[in-house]
């Protein structure tokens, strides 16, 4: 076939999952092995790297990789990569290996992969939380999660012979790993893709930023995510059913894919929006868009700073072209969506809640204004969200 669509970030899609007889070794091989439980960020790490979606890591990261991701954005062969993805483990497990020892990476007790430990090293936790989240506050998720875990890093490639239990049960229809999207776009002939990264419901101001993107591209990747996120938002079935609800009524379905991004949320601002674009890449993208505040939480970063970030890389060494759009909103006297590059009105005009506002609604069963979300949107996610909170009275 004809290469068309965009090439993965370090042009191989790496794919690290076992198959056949090889699996059933690899099984058979892991359960005399130390088992590593993993959190669920590293469940979610896991399943990115096997399927590519993280290309080109291969494995968590060794030192050399670790230190000029933290202090240069780059992985050590010089390749761009802004956020470091590693397997942290407490000072007495990290006592019980040796470098050169087979581990076994678990769900609970239940392998799922084999790991060789290359490496074994400490590393500075503030360092990272500064240099990573421009914060050491452990008010931020992303610094209390890295306060929180052990205090060295085991580095080394892996071989995953077993997907982690969401894999197999959260979205399996849409869960498509890079190789699949890369064959959808192929089949309908796309060859300009635009990928959309959101944690939230959808609402109108993203529907006119995917649709203004859409005007000058192929086709539309909705790919929301759906591993681990703060406890106070929205969780991740109630979202997809409204987006399930959105396309069905105003998108043209051929040019749409829905598909969900597998990965956990860092809350790293700007980095992760560099991260986020480069795994749309390898999913076949060729453009991604990058909105007010990207994978931003409290007031840790500019509004626009997921945005600036970009400009710190020649294009080329980030391969995907990012589309930057500023606040979109609804505006009474324009009569519609737009953003303050496009209104002449003052605030007083604008409809636009912020995501607190939002959830405050919703857990009242308070209708969204129809300038802020389409009626059938806003119906779907009361009801879903009522749902979900009978079916998890402790959360």
């Amino acid at each position: 076939m004809q290469q068309t669509l965009i090439l993965p970030h370090g042009g191989v899609l790496v794919n690290r999952t076992l198959r056949g007889s090889l699996r059933e070794a690899a099984r058979k091989a892991a359960a005399s092995l130390p088992c590593i439980p993993l959190s669920r960020m590293n469940l979610a790490d896991l399943e990115m790297i096997a399927v590519g979606a993280y290309s080109p890591l291969t494995g968590f990261m060794r030192r050399a990789d670790y230190e000029r991701v933290i202090a240069e954005m780059r992985l050590a062969n010089g390749l761009v990569w802004s956020v470091p993805v590693t397997l942290a483990v407490s000072e007495q497990q990290a006592q019980s290996l040796k470098e050169g020892d087979e581990i076994a990476l678990c769900e609970g007790n239940r392998p799922l992969a084999i790991m060789k430990v290359d490496e074994i090293y400490p590393y500075d936790k503030r360092r990272e939380a500064r240099e990573v989240y421009r914060t050491t506050e452990e008010a931020h998720p992303g610094v209390a999660r890295i306060y929180a875990q052990g205090e060295f890093l085991l580095g080394g490639d892996f071989w995953l012979f077993d997907l982690p239990s969401a894999a197999k049960n959260e979205f399996p229809e849409i869960r498509y790993t890079p190789a699949q999207t890369r064959k959808i776009f192929a089949e309908r002939g796309w060859k300009r893709i635009v990928g959309f990264q959101t944690r939230n419901p959808i609402h109108r101001a993203h529907e006119y930023i995917q649709k203004t993107a859409l005007e000058i591209v192929d086709g539309l990747f909705l790919h929301p995510l759906v591993g681990e996120t703060k406890k106070d938002d929205i969780p991740a079935e109630v979202r997809i059913a409204s987006y399930r609800t959105v396309i069905e009524a105003y998108y043209p379905k051929d040019r749409v894919v829905l598909g969900v991004f597998p990965a956990a949320m860092r809350y790293a601002g700007p980095r992760e929006a560099i991260m986020h674009a480069l795994a749309r890449k390898n999913y076949g993208c060729s453009h991604f868009i990058v909105g007010r505040d990207h994978a931003g939480v409290g007031n840790y970063y500019g509004t626009y700073d997921a945005q600036r970030i970009f400009d710190e890389f020649p294009p080329e060494d980030i391969g995907i072209t990012p589309l930057f759009f500023e606040h979109a909103f609804y505006c009474r006297k324009c009569g519609t969506v737009v953003t303050a590059k496009t209104c002449p009105h003052g605030k007083e005009d604008w409809v636009y809640l912020s995501g607190t506002q939002v959830r405050a609604m919703l857990n009242r069963g308070e209708p969204l204004p129809p300038e802020f979300t389409r009626p059938e949107v806003s119906r779907v996610l009361i009801e879903g969200l009522r749902k979900w909170q009978e079916q998890h009275p402790d959360q």
